[in-house]
């Protein structure tokens, strides 16, 4: 099952967190609709390619990323959406697009909005597309010590 090697990250470090079952949904708005979770309060996992290397983006269900503004914030030559095919194999224990937002487990740099580090908790796929971790903030950011990004 794709989300046990983020469940045994998250119990060896003491994390609390829920895990929430919901239709198969592949869109982030599909996610939150199945999952009862307001858009906002769902994060997505947006993968990036930063001046040639594999990074994670993490924002808002409800968001879009802006790639000229990320590429200013982060004072990078060049941004761009990764494709499926180039990203795919770096998950092995994840179904494609349902990546959880812990680079950290997979050797990328992960950047989060800021939106998301307004929220007590944030919600994100955990390797399917039909379970979802819950958590406090503060754990994930403790955890993947994301990159703050004002998007």
């Amino acid at each position: 099952m794709p989300v046990e090697r983020l469940k045994e990250f998250l119990n060896k470090e003491n994390v609390r967190y829920v895990t929430i079952q919901h239709s198969k949904a592949y869109k982030a708005h599909e996610v939150a609709v199945s999952a009862h979770i307001p858009h906002k309060e769902l994060a997505k996992t947006v993968m990036l390619k930063i001046d040639g290397e594999m990074a994670m983006m993490v924002t808002p269900a409800s968001s879009r990323v802006d790639l000229e503004r990320l590429k200013e914030v982060v004072g990078s030559e060049d941004v761009e959406l990764a494709p499926e095919g180039e990203f795919q194999d770096e998950f092995p224990d994840c179904e494609v697009g349902a990546m959880p937002p812990f680079g950290n487990l997979y050797g990328m740099k992960v950047f989060v909005s800021q939106a998301l580090r307004e929220d007590d908790e944030i919600a994100f796929n955990a390797g399917s597309h039909t379970e979802l971790i819950r958590l406090a903030y503060q754990d994930f950011e403790r955890l993947v010590r994301p990159v703050p990004v004002p998007l």
